[in-house]
């Protein structure tokens, strides 16, 4: 993918970048930040090293093969988190859905016609089947097996096919199962499970300014593409590094990205990661008042446990979730490319170029290296993984998935091996 490198001299920078490019995203707190974590990059790569944790971690395979470590993962965490599902994007109208599959199961969430969002379980009371794909547009969810139909605003039974001839029953009843949603900084966040109190200004807690310093809502999705995997932290780990550039990537990411270089910081359960882009080269020894982060910081933000905004503080930007399946060796990603600006003819072809490049390079290269790594552990089952100290990202990753299963531990579930 082409990269855009702005010039130094503002009068450059306006002559060279087109409007559509331009992002004014980093202003007041977000753009200190943004300073901040450039700094920190510059200091690493002149010292040639990267943020690091404070020694190595192993962490036993067995916790990527065993169902009943999986169980506690789906159960005690997946089911009781928010799971940030849809971006406010996504159901840009009243009278809006999209249905998704996540940990095997089915979702729908709903604009309504007074813009409010809901979630349910996306399967119709009467015979339990799937009642929409995808997205779309409606007035009510009609099941295309028996043309029952419910409500957009929490999925209150409103019409069944053939009333009259199919006999008494309690209607009140029968109306879609709903599940706890917020709306929140531009982000649907769902609980899978009915009943259980979301709070989510507490489950996002600091993280909550950095996700809306992103302006989500103000954003426009240009395509979705669902990317199979192996094992959800298998997958997640990828984005968590950027230790594997230079092996894994080598005619591709590593050309834009220095490797093994980058700046960690943990939010709760959350992580946001700066990796220094080339064009940091040359701007590295000039004064900050050239300095653009947005153009040589290549800004990742991961909300727990697979919501990976990046690009974030530019005009066009990937985002993507991964989700375990109902499998502990599968997972299922939603990769989308979101912008700030319109989408028209003009810029139809180079937002496909940029889908499609980074579909390619992100199964391609790592989903496939990943698989390779699901048959490794396969093979070399009761031992070991560790990661150093300079993929602190990995090590938050495994250090949260542990804590979290202690504080919802139940018993009867199997916790995860620790060294």
């Amino acid at each position: 993918m082409t990269e855009l490198i702005a010039e130094d001299q503002d009068l450059e920078l306006e002559r060279e970048v087109p409007q559509w490019l331009r992002c004014d995203v980093l202003d007041g707190e977000a753009r200190e930040q943004a300073m901040g974590m450039m700094r920190r990059l510059t200091v690493n790569l002149r010292n040639q090293t990267t943020d690091q944790a404070d020694s190595t971690m192993e962490e036993p395979i067995d916790n990527y093969l065993d169902p009943d470590v999986f169980k506690s993962e789906v159960d005690l965490i997946f089911k009781r988190i928010p799971l940030p599902l849809a971006l406010s994007a996504e159901l840009p109208e009243k009278n809006s859905f999209k249905a998704i599959e996540a940990v095997g199961v089915p979702v729908v969430m709903t604009r309504d016609a007074k813009g409010v969002a809901h979630a349910m379980l996306n399967v119709c009371r009467h015979r339990g089947a799937l009642l929409c794909e995808g997205r779309g547009s409606a007035r009510a969810l009609t099941c295309p097996y028996h043309a029952w139909s419910f409500s957009m605003d929490g999925g209150e039974l409103k019409g069944v096919y053939g009333e009259s001839t199919f006999g008494e029953f309690d209607k009140s009843e029968r109306g879609l199962i709903e599940l706890p949603c917020v709306e929140k900084h531009g982000v649907i966040f769902v609980c899978l499970t009915p009943g259980l109190v979301m709070d989510i200004d507490s489950w996002l807690g600091e993280w909550g300014p950095q996700l809306a310093s992103l302006k989500l809502d103000e954003c426009h999705v240009f395509s979705s593409r669902m990317m199979p995997g192996p094992n959800w932290k298998a997958t997640i780990e990828g984005y968590l590094e950027a230790y594997h550039f230079a092996a894994t990537h080598p005619n591709t990411v590593f050309t834009v990205n220095h490797g093994n270089t980058m700046v960690f910081d943990g939010f709760g359960p959350h992580e946001r990661l700066g990796f220094a882009l080339r064009t940091i080269d040359d701007v590295v020894d000039g004064p900050e008042e050239a300095w653009d982060p947005s153009h040589h910081v290549g800004a990742i933000f991961w909300t727990f446990p697979g919501f990976s905004i990046a690009g974030g503080w530019r005009q066009r930007m990937t985002v993507a979730l991964c989700l375990p399946t109902g499998k502990v060796d599968e997972s299922i990603t939603e990769h989308r490319i979101v912008v700030r600006h319109a989408i028209d003819e003009t810029v139809q072809h180079d937002l496909e170029v940029m889908r499609d490049w980074f579909y390619d390079v992100v199964y391609n290269e790592d989903y496939l290296t990943q698989y390779g790594v699901q048959k490794g552990v396969a093979a070399t089952g009761g031992h070991t993984q560790v990661f150093g100290r300079n993929e602190i990202g990995v090590q938050y990753l495994h250090q949260t998935i542990n804590r979290l299963i202690d504080e919802n531990y139940q018993e009867g579930y199997t916790k995860p091996r620790v060294v």
